[in-house]
């Protein structure tokens, strides 16, 4: 396809973690001239995620090139609808088909170690009612999320980790735009949060371009950013 302006690369971040994941990725991005937004992802549910995703999307002028890591792979499969989206990039991610659930589909596969460290409080939703957040063990996050990063580092992402709403497991995707949009995936062999075999079994339903597997933990951006980069440019390049 040929298309009439340079696309516009919007990351988005998963669960416990926030747009800074993707800083090494993005300043690479940046620096090679590339229109980048890395906007925030509130974490409350599926379908009100991938909604505000897609308005942010849809504010902008020209196309769009999505790239999610690990929820917001979900999250692209649904906001990806959007007309002006070209093409999908998922990063450890969920490939989620419509009427699937981010519970559904890992239930499938075997656990992985982040499982048997998620911890669950509450938090209000409106008047007397409330909600439930699920975050990650404090002291278990560096070694299972935050593998491979700079151990002072991966304190401190441990200690700002944005949770992740209960209600978003259970919620099916209303969409699964990788049907109608070209995708590109990696898979972090080395993941201890989303089993490896969901990333490959996803990606491979939705039959994307390319897969390329990385020997790298769950946040595979932040410790092999030239990588993820080079996997995102050459999507772009074969969109042009």
């Amino acid at each position: 396809m040929s298309l009439a302006s340079p696309p516009t690369v919007v990351l988005v971040h998963g669960a416990f973690a926030d747009g800074s994941s993707w800083s090494p990725v993005t300043q690479r991005l940046l620096d090679q001239g590339h229109r980048v937004v890395a906007p925030p992802v509130f974490n409350r549910s599926l379908s009100a995620d991938a909604a505000y995703i897609r308005s942010v999307v849809e504010q902008i002028d020209g196309p769009v090139l999505l790239a999610g890591h690990s929820y917001g792979g979900a999250v692209i499969t649904v906001a990806g609808v959007a007309e002006n989206v070209i093409g999908l990039v998922y990063v450890s991610g969920y490939a989620l088909e419509e009427g699937e659930s981010l519970g559904q589909l890992q239930g499938q596969f075997p656990d992985s170690e982040l499982a048997a460290h998620l911890i669950y409080s509450s938090y209000p939703v409106g008047g007397e009612t409330t909600g439930t957040d699920v975050s990650v063990e404090i002291d278990a996050f560096p070694a299972i999320f935050a593998a491979g990063v700079e151990a002072a580092e991966a304190r401190v992402l441990a200690v700002s980790q944005r949770p992740l709403s209960a209600t978003a497991f259970g919620e099916p995707a209303t969409a699964a735009a990788w049907k109608t949009k070209p995708g590109w995936g990696i898979v972090s062999s080395a993941d201890r949060t989303i089993n490896p075999d969901v990333e490959r079994y996803g990606y491979r339903r939705a039959g994307l371009r390319s897969v390329v597997e990385i020997e790298a933990p769950h946040l595979v951006m932040r410790t092999h950013p030239d990588r993820v980069a080079s996997v995102i440019t050459g999507a772009i390049a074969e969109l042009s």
